[in-house]
C-alpha cells in the first residue's frame, strides 16, 4: 500500500491581532445600497428640536470619523446594510439633545448629570449612548468613551499594583494607552488646547504642549500613559484656560457593558484572590463621576452615561435592584427594597444607587414607520411598507424593539 503523502499548508498563518482586527471591523458603507433622497443631516440646529422626533437622519462625515475613532460603532449593528450611516431621532433622542443643548447654554455653575441607559435587549440602548455622544460632537464637547467594561475586566492585560495608592487601586497602562488613543483621534479639539500650568512628567513639558501632543507621549510609551492621562485629565477639568476669558469645554464620559464594572474582575491579587473591578483604576475613575452619593462633579459640567447590556452581562442584584428603585421613584411608585436574607454587593450598590434612569423601550408605531421607510428607501425592503406591514412588523419585533425590527425586516429577509 501506498503511503498518502501529508500536503503542506499552502496558505500563510495569521498574523499576531489579524484574527481579532476582522473579527471586530466595523463597516460603515454599502455601496450597493441606495441613497436615500431628502434625508437630513443631524446638526446643532436640529438635535434637540420636538419637529425632528420620528424621523431618520444621517450623521455628518466629521462626526462619524470621530465616533469611529472613539469605537461608538459595534460590529452587531447593521451599518453595513445601507449607504451612510443613520439613525432615528426617537423620544429620547431628542430629551438628550435638550439636555446637551441646556448644559452647553450655561456658561457659569455647569450641572454634572447623571444617567444610566437601561432596557431590553435590541432596545436600542448602544445606539442612544452613540447618538448622545454624536451631539456632543457637534456641540465641541471632549468625548471619553469606554466601548465595552467588559474588556476592562477580563484579565487580557498587564497589570499592576499603584504605588501609594489609597485604597490599593491596579493600573493597567496598555489599556491606559488605548484609551488615550481613543480619546486623541476622535476630539480633534485637543489640538487647540494648551497646557494652563506647569506639571511633573517624565519628559519635558513647553507651555505650548498641546493636550493631543500630552496624549500621544502616553500612546507611544504605555509605561507613560497613566501620568499622561492624569495630567490631560486635570487640564481639561481645570477651570481656568490659558486664553483670558475662555473656558475648558464640557466633558461627556460614556461606558457601555455597566455589570461588567461591578462585579469581581478575572485578575488575581498576590495571594490569588479576586481583585474587584472597582479596584481597577479605569473602573475607579468612572465610578467616581457616576456615583450620586457622595457625587464628584466635573468643574466644567457635561454629562456621565453608563449603558447596560441585555445580550452579553453578567448577573449584577445590584444594579437590577438600583435600577429598579430609581425607576419607581422617577414614576411615583413604591421603592422596592432589598431581601435582607440576600446577599449583595454593596460596593456595587452604592455606586450606582440613587443615579437616574433613563428606560429605552420600543418605538412607537409612527417611528418604527420611518424607520421601514427608510429601510424601504435604501432598497433593503421590498414590500410595501402600508399600515398593514407596519403593525405586522411592530408586532413581530415584540413592540417595535428596533434591534428585532431590524432583524425581522431585513436580515431573515427571504
Amino acid at each position: 500500500m501506498k503511503k498518502t503523502k501529508v500536503q503542506k499548508a499552502t496558505s500563510r498563518a495569521p498574523a499576531i491581532g489579524e484574527r481579532k482586527a476582522l473579527r471586530k471591523r466595523v463597516i460603515l458603507s454599502n455601496t450597493n445600497a441606495l441613497e436615500v433622497d431628502g434625508m437630513p443631516d443631524l446638526f446643532v440646529g436640529n438635535m434637540a428640536v420636538p419637529e425632528v422626533a420620528g424621523k431618520m437622519v444621517g450623521l455628518p462625515g466629521p462626526v462619524v470619523d470621530s465616533l469611529r475613532a472613539a469605537e461608538a460603532f459595534k460590529v452587531t449593528q447593521g451599518w453595513s446594510l445601507f449607504r451612510k450611516p443613520a439613525v432615528l431621532m426617537r423620544s429620547e433622542t431628542v430629551e438628550m439633545g435638550k439636555l446637551i443643548q441646556n448644559l452647553d447654554a450655561q456658561t457659569e455653575n455647569r450641572k454634572t448629570i447623571r444617567k444610566i441607559i437601561a432596557g431590553e435587549r435590541g432596545s436600542g440602548k448602544s445606539v442612544l449612548l452613540l447618538q448622545a455622544m454624536a451631539m456632543a460632537y457637534l456641540k465641541g464637547w471632549i468625548v471619553i468613551n469606554i466601548p465595552d467594561a467588559k474588556d476592562l475586566v477580563q484579565n487580557h492585560a498587564a497589570y499592576a499594583p499603584i504605588p501609594d495608592s489609597q485604597p490599593l487601586l491596579y493600573l493597567q497602562k496598555t489599556l491606559t494607552a488605548s484609551l488615550l488613543d481613543r480619546l486623541q483621534k476622535s476630539n480633534p479639539i485637543l489640538t487647540t488646547l494648551t497646557l494652563s500650568k506647569p506639571h511633573t512628567f517624565p519628559l519635558p513639558l513647553s507651555p505650548q504642549t498641546t493636550l493631543s501632543d500630552l496624549a500621544l507621549h502616553g500612546i507611544s510609551d504605555p509605561d507613560l500613559a497613566w501620568p499622561a492621562f492624569t495630567i490631560l485629565w486635570t487640564e481639561l477639568t481645570s477651570p481656568s484656560s490659558p486664553i483670558p476669558g475662555a473656558t475648558r469645554p464640557p466633558i461627556l464620559l460614556a461606558l457601555d457593558g455597566l455589570a461588567h464594572a461591578l462585579i469581581n474582575s478575572h485578575y488575581l491579587t498576590r495571594d490569588a484572590q479576586p481583585i474587584h473591578a472597582h479596584d481597577l483604576a479605569l473602573v475607579s475613575f468612572f465610578l467616581r463621576y457616576l456615583r450620586a452619593s457622595p457625587p464628584t462633579d466635573l468643574p466644567n459640567g457635561g454629562l456621565v452615561l453608563a449603558a447596560m447590556s441585555a445580550s452579553n452581562a453578567p448577573s449584577c442584584p445590584a444594579l437590577r435592584l438600583a435600577v429598579s428603585q430609581s425607576l419607581a421613584r422617577q414614576r411615583g411608585e413604591e421603592v422596592p427594597e432589598w431581601d435582607p436574607y440576600r446577599k449583595i454587593d454593596t460596593r456595587a450598590l452604592e455606586a450606582v444607587s440613587g443615579v437616574d434612569v433613563l428606560g429605552v423601550g420600543g418605538l412607537s408605531k409612527v417611528e418604527a414607520r420611518a424607520v421601514l421607510e427608510y429601510y424601504a428607501a435604501s432598497g433593503v425592503v421590498r414590500e410595501r411598507v402600508d399600515a398593514r406591514y407596519v403593525g405586522e412588523a411592530w408586532t413581530v419585533s415584540g413592540g417595535g424593539l428596533v434591534g428585532e425590527l431590524e432583524r425581522g425586516a431585513v436580515r431573515m429577509r427571504v
